[in-house]
């Protein structure tokens, strides 16, 4: 009898207790909360105290799963999570990653004033013109 290949997972992750989520809607949005408990198949009970979340019920909808996870008792206490988030550096973690990176970048570029976006085109324009004259000088010797 022939074994069958062993698959791996591709999901990784999961709604489960102490999981960090990232709020992407509502008043809360661009905040980071962790799962303390699930309600039911659409909710969770989230809680958020060193990022300004208070303990609260929220939609699944209305937030991304990342790859970040603590170790904490269900229901835990808001106090008991400030500890851990705090040892464990999940938030320093959390502003390493690309995502994190790319939304602050985001947020910069939509708070920039008119002069600022003026500065970041001439800059981008110079940038322009280094590489193409590079690129056409790597053509005339490769030529």
């Amino acid at each position: 009898r022939a074994k069958r290949p062993t698959s791996k997972m591709v999901f990784q992750r999961f709604v489960e207790v102490g999981r960090l989520a990232l709020i992407n809607s509502g008043d809360l949005q661009g905040k980071l909360c962790i799962i303390v408990d699930v309600i039911d198949q659409r909710r969770a009970l989230v809680d958020g105290p060193t990022t300004g979340v208070t303990r609260q019920a929220m939609n699944f909808n209305n937030m991304s799963l990342t790859d970040f996870k603590i170790v904490v008792p269900p229901s835990a206490r808001t106090r008991t999570i400030r500890r851990r988030m705090e040892k464990s550096d999940v938030l320093e973690k959390w502003q390493k990653t690309a995502w994190a990176q790319k939304l602050h970048q985001r947020t910069t570029r939509k708070n920039l004033t008119d002069f600022e976006r003026f500065k970041l085109k001439v800059l981008k324009q110079k940038r322009s013109r280094i590489v193409r004259t590079a690129m056409k000088q790597m053509r005339k010797e490769s030529a």
